[in-house]
């Protein structure tokens, strides 16, 4: 029975924080769990809000359940959630690290939500190249090598790296489902009329700095806005710069909730 129902991993479970009624919906990255958005979810509900932190499809139990995902199931964890803070709040916000990020500007094209905030988002999903061209021996691969080791990564504060709760792989499988999120979210961003902020930082060697000028210029929402921060690697919401990252975040939501 135990193969069946995976626990969750420590650390990496899903967050509610009740408060007014500005709802903030938290959405993590690829292979991540709810503790990368956590410590944006505890400053978000110190200044008020009611902040819900999802779980993905697939996160936060073993790669394997990753590797049975589709990028639907993903967005479904999205609208899981925004339908359970509709019912405690006037307005949604939503804020998504990374592939959460896509996530969230995907989500804007097609509901209602007050705002977003798109952190370290790919326009493109890295080695794109290298993904077109197998993409027809996708299954096939998937059982050859279902799992493939990450690259350093050389976060700048490596206590916080040294906490992170995520999988130490990514699911092959998961990979290409990554690539296709990615072109649905570049054919929505013309779509979106909400506002939407989005961050980076100039030191990101996994989703390089040219992918946020790339989802702005697409952008359709009159009211869009690019910030850059330093001195983090991809993950800002927990490197070293993640109190700017934080306090941009929460700034930007008050700005846009009268």
């Amino acid at each position: 029975m135990a193969d069946q129902f995976p626990t969750l991993l420590p650390g990496g479970e899903p967050f509610f924080f009740p408060g007014n009624k500005i709802g903030c919906l938290l959405v993590h990255g690829f292979t991540a769990t709810p503790h990368e958005v956590r410590g944006l979810g505890e400053h978000l509900a110190q200044r008020g809000c009611t902040v819900l932190g999802i779980r993905l499809a697939g996160h936060a139990t073993r790669p394997a359940d990753m590797a049975r995902t589709r990028w639907q199931d993903w967005l479904a964890s999205v609208e899981a959630g925004w339908h359970l803070l509709q019912d405690h709040t006037d307005k949604v916000f939503l804020c998504g690290m990374s592939t959460g990020g896509a996530l969230s500007l995907l989500f804007a094209s097609q509901f209602d939500v007050a705002a977003v905030v798109s952190m370290s988002a790919p326009h493109n999903i890295p080695g794109e190249r290298r993904i077109r061209r197998t993409r027809p021996f996708k299954d096939l691969l998937a059982k050859i090598k279902p799992y493939r080791q990450k690259n350093p990564s050389h976060w700048h504060d490596p206590a916080a790296e040294k906490a992170r709760v995520a999988y130490t792989v990514n699911p092959t499988r998961a990979i290409y489902e990554l690539d296709d999120l990615l072109g649905e979210m570049r054919a929505a961003l013309p779509k979106i009329s909400a506002p939407v902020l989005l961050i980076h930082s100039r030191d990101d060697k996994y989703i390089l700095p040219e992918n946020m000028p790339r989802i702005y210029a697409a952008l359709g929402s009159p009211d869009k806005h690019m910030l850059w921060v330093e001195n983090s690697q991809h993950v800002i919401t927990l490197d070293a710069a993640r109190r700017q990252v934080y306090q941009a975040a929460a700034d930007f939501i008050h700005q846009h909730h009268g």
